[in-house]
């Protein structure tokens, strides 16, 4: 059986198993259907992450039957859920990894109104200051590209360098979003859904009114700098 140094067997089990309750979190806000969709995460201190088994129901997951991968997409074999053939679209997640060291979490569904946004392949614009809070301004459209290799994973990271929103909508096929954890990964999930909903309904009513750059700037600044608690022991930024 494979075997790693102590300290990463501690953190792929960690991971395994905050990867398969997180699968919970895409279900529970509506964001897949079936067994659509995957969360993946990044092992610390290791050139490995952990992703979904392919076409298995969101039900069964479980920690042990989560599929430890190298930052090539190739399965670990002798570790557990090696068995099984992992998501279709790990050759994506592992570019990511391999090309965004910052990045400890991927995320993609199939989520409604962000899904409908990537068919028109338009960008979704930053008229409301939850965007300019979490996204940092639009939320950007990557190329279309077919599932298989890493063409999907080349788009995201092509799109999302340099770029501060942790969410691209894939023309034609939807989102996937990125976060130092697979936990902040979810979230970006979470919030581009809800900010696609808003924002299509705003604009069945009428004209979108743009929020003014330096006010997005501001927002985003604080959001990321000051918004929620301090850490003990640290000062508030």
């Amino acid at each position: 059986m494979s075997t790693f140094g102590p300290q990463i067997e501690v953190a792929i089990a960690r991971i395994r198993t905050e990867i398969a309750h997180l699968h919970a979190e895409l279900t529970a806000n509506n964001l897949v259907v079936w067994t659509g969709g995957n969360v993946s995460g990044r092992v610390p201190g290791a050139d490995l992450f952990v992703i979904k088994p392919s076409g298995v129901d969101y039900a069964d997951l479980a920690p042990e039957n989560m599929i430890l991968c190298d930052l090539d997409g190739t399965v670990i074999p002798e570790t557990p859920g090696a068995e099984r053939a992992p998501s279709s679209d790990t050759a994506a997640h592992a570019y990511v990894y391999r090309n965004m060291p910052e990045v400890g979490g991927v995320v993609h569904t199939h989520s409604t109104y962000a899904t409908a946004w990537a068919a028109r392949a338009e960008a979704i614009p930053c008229v409301i200051t939850a965007m300019a809070d979490e996204f940092g301004g639009d939320i950007p459209i990557g190329p279309f590209a077919i599932i298989g290799d890493d063409s999907i994973g080349r788009g995201i990271v092509e799109t999302l360098t340099g770029h501060r929103s942790r969410a691209v909508l894939m023309q034609n096929h939807g989102p996937f979003t990125i976060g130092s954890t697979a936990r902040d990964a979810v979230k970006a999930a979470v919030m581009v859904e809800d900010v696609a909903r808003t924002v299509q309904f705003a604009r069945s009513g009428g004209a979108l009114v743009p929020i003014p750059q330096e006010a997005i700037d501001s927002l985003y600044m604080r959001y990321q700098n000051v918004y929620g608690q301090t850490p003990q022991g640290e000062l508030q930024k």
